[in-house]
């Protein structure tokens, strides 16, 4: 193992609780500003629609694994500057 991946390991999984924390924050703004109001709908909530339903969930994980993978590089980008090789 090399000492970038030594060093990226605590810096990734303190990367991931960040991103999950600022990728539900953005999902809820963003689901505020599509009009809908209130919680974002569970797949087990009766009063939904399945439009309803899907649609929160695709745009869900699209703004996860936006925010992930942005902080995931920006990550491996500042180990990379900092011991000279990618975290890989």
């Amino acid at each position: 193992m090399n000492a970038a991946k030594v060093v990226y390991t605590p810096v990734g999984v303190a990367l991931g609780a960040c991103s999950g924390i600022i990728a539900g924050a953005l999902f809820k703004q963003t689901w505020k500003r599509l009009g809908h109001e209130g919680d974002t709908p569970s797949a087990r909530d009766e009063e939904r629609t399945w439009k309803e339903v899907l649609l929160a969930a695709a745009l869900q994980g699209a703004i996860f694994a936006t925010v992930k993978a942005a902080m995931d590089r920006s990550g491996a980008t500042a180990i990379r500057r900092l011991t000279g090789t990618w975290p890989g």
